[in-house]
């Protein structure tokens, strides 16, 4: 009789677990459909009023002799091309978004806890750790552009008196304009890097298809490589070191300093860092490029004359 009271506790109690996660259970149909039913309808209705009330920025019929400047991708291209002003094509348009895809995907391999599993706020400072991935991503992708494009120069000539007209556009024509000095010429940008400092010239054309990549000992043609190094430095080196060097010390920073001590903590700065640097290409690359793909400011553009 005690086995038959026993086993019918334990059977209730089963029951209850058992009705207890059927109730905790989110299915497909109705739940998830229905919801994402109802945002396509939203969505296409926005639309819809949209394109009713606002008139599309259409221009002329498209001249495949005439090319618009600039010439832009689509907006969701618009931070890779952003790249592509400052480093190798190949690095910008396929190694960089592949290694972030990848890295993304890594994530939940890196961060094997399953405490919080699925939250963002499951870590007490989520919210400063965010806030900490948002201003050092904006501050230090503004700040590495703006020196890209010279923008330091026309903020000495501003500060020191000096030409403050000087432009973006008449940096391109008259690179002194702006009373830069000389032994600086090497830190204008990224490129004078490559222009400005004295390589040797054997170092501009390394034969490595003749001297090291000897494909024609096997019986094939020979590969004709000329390594230019101080563009592989400006070009892959020096963006590369930076991608992978500022977050590394962004982490280390924030775990000598007891701020993020759990891989989840550092998964959420750097994740928070990189939306962050997709946002502020985007933005840069939609609304601060010009003729030529050129970097300006709001305050250069000067009123067309009458």
């Amino acid at each position: 009789m005690v086995a038959t009271a026993q086993a019918a506790a334990q059977s209730a109690a089963v029951r209850g677990r058992a009705r207890r996660q059927r109730e905790e259970e989110v299915l497909v149909w109705p739940d998830l459909v229905f919801i994402e039913f109802v945002a396509a309808l939203l969505f296409t209705l926005t639309f819809t009023l949209l394109s009713i009330l606002i008139n599309s920025p259409l221009q002329d019929r498209a001249n495949p002799a005439n090319t618009p400047n600039p010439s832009k991708a689509p907006w969701y291209f618009l931070n890779p091309q952003e790249l592509l002003m400052h480093m190798h094509p190949a690095l910008a348009g396929v190694i960089v978004p592949t290694v972030a895809l990848i890295a993304l995907g890594a994530i939940p391999y890196y961060d094997r806890s399953n405490d919080g599993q699925g939250l963002y706020v499951s870590t007490r400072n989520y919210m400063k750790l965010t806030w900490i991935g948002i201003v050092v991503g904006a501050v230090g992708t503004m700040l590495l552009i703006f020196w890209d494009g010279s923008k330091h120069v026309v903020l000495w000539a501003k500060l020191t008196g000096h030409k403050v007209a000087c432009t973006t556009e008449d940096l391109i024509a008259d690179p002194g304009c702006a009373d830069w000095p000389d032994w600086l010429n090497w830190a204008r940008n990224a490129r004078a890097l490559q222009d400005d400092i004295p390589w040797p010239e054997a170092w501009t054309r390394i034969p490595l298809g003749s001297k090291v990549l000897r494909t024609d000992l096997l019986g094939l043609p020979a590969v004709d490589l000329d390594v230019n190094l101080p563009a592989m430095i400006v070009e892959q080196m020096i963006p590369v070191g930076l991608m992978i060097g500022l977050p590394v010390l962004l982490s280390v920073v924030l775990w000598r300093t007891g701020i993020a001590l759990t891989r989840r903590d550092h998964m959420i700065t750097q994740f928070s860092g990189f939306i962050t640097v997709f946002v502020v290409l985007t933005i840069i690359g939609t609304a601060f490029r010009g003729r030529g793909m050129e970097l300006f400011w709001f305050w250069e553009v000067k009123p067309p004359v009458s």
